[in-house]
């Protein structure tokens, strides 16, 4: 049984205008459920994440200012959401989230949580609409309680995970693989274990192809066994953000191989969904639920 990461909490307000689409975390399990891809029973609710287990990523003067909602105003700008108790718990539901995921996924093969890929948070500040790096917390989890070995993180957002690669630049352990705009935020790129620059306008052939090759062979070095994988949506033609012009059917081919990837090699892994920012919240829906739809075809 596929198992999926959500909760109410996933769902917050924003201010009237703002263009990030909170309603996708609540419209995406709505979706699955109705045209009965999933049922109810997928669905687990993941609670609090503990501090002992944030501090293994994020410091704790960051985690006091945090969760004591008492940032600066320059921190606030640099997250790009308002800062209130309720944001925190939100991010510390969803970090969690991804944390079981891992857990369940090393059970079962694959787990998925309907929000996270907030890799933009740094151990000491959070940087675009990411305040926990939940993949973060959950990869220094598995490695500090020995549950894996060499953990793989396959970033395939529009935007570079540079909270991800500065957290895990001197962890041999971790290789962190980012598929990225490379004219698009952050200005300011750290160094992953492997940076792959896209030009803006890039098509479903030559990203695949980009893809296929990297990913095999990083895997065939590295020898993961564990991968986390950040499925952004933000990589379509439609996005407002996102400067490439992937089709979503590329999109889902991309869901596709990955998941196959990893079904095929037997390395359990842990999904978390990242960006979108279509103009119509139904290709952001849709492209989405395509990667449940394909996780469930792959695995069960």
């Amino acid at each position: 049984m596929l198992h999926i990461a959500w909760s109410p909490v996933y769902k917050y307000e924003l201010p009237e205008g703002h263009r990030f689409p909170m309603v996708k975390y609540e419209l995406i399990p709505e979706q699955l459920l109705y045209e009965g891809s999933v049922s109810e029973k997928n669905f687990f609710h993941p609670e609090l994440l503990p501090e002992s287990v944030a501090l293994l990523t994020h410091t704790k003067e960051y985690w006091d200012k945090l969760t004591e909602v008492r940032l600066s105003d320059k921190e606030v700008r640099a997250i790009g959401f308002p800062i209130n108790e309720k944001f925190v718990y939100r991010g510390r539901h969803i970090a969690n989230g991804t944390l079981q995921c891992a857990l369940r996924a090393q059970q079962h093969g694959c787990a998925m949580n309907v929000a996270g890929g907030t890799h933009h948070a740094f151990p000491d500040r959070g940087e675009g609409y990411c305040c926990f790096n939940d993949q973060a917390v959950a990869a220094n989890y598995l490695l500090e309680h020995h549950l894996a070995r060499r953990i793989l993180i396959v970033d395939l957002d529009v935007h570079q995970g540079n909270g991800t690669a500065a957290i895990f630049r001197d962890e041999p352990r971790v290789f962190t693989f980012s598929m990225h705009g490379e004219r698009n935020y952050p200005l300011r790129k750290e160094r992953s274990s492997l940076d792959i620059g896209l030009p803006d306008g890039m098509t479903d052939a030559p990203y695949l192809q980009l893809l296929r090759e990297n990913l095999p062979r990083i895997a065939d070095t590295f020898q993961p066994d564990f991968i986390f994988y950040l499925s952004g949506v933000d990589i379509l033609k439609t996005d407002q953000l996102g400067r490439l012009a992937i089709s979503r059917e590329g999109c889902r081919e991309r869901d596709r191989y990955v998941l196959s990837f990893c079904r095929q090699h037997g390395i359990p892994v842990a999904v978390s969904m990242g960006g979108g920012y279509s103009r119509r919240i139904a290709d952001i829906v849709e492209a989405h639920a395509n990667t449940f739809r394909v996780a469930q075809e792959i695995f069960f």
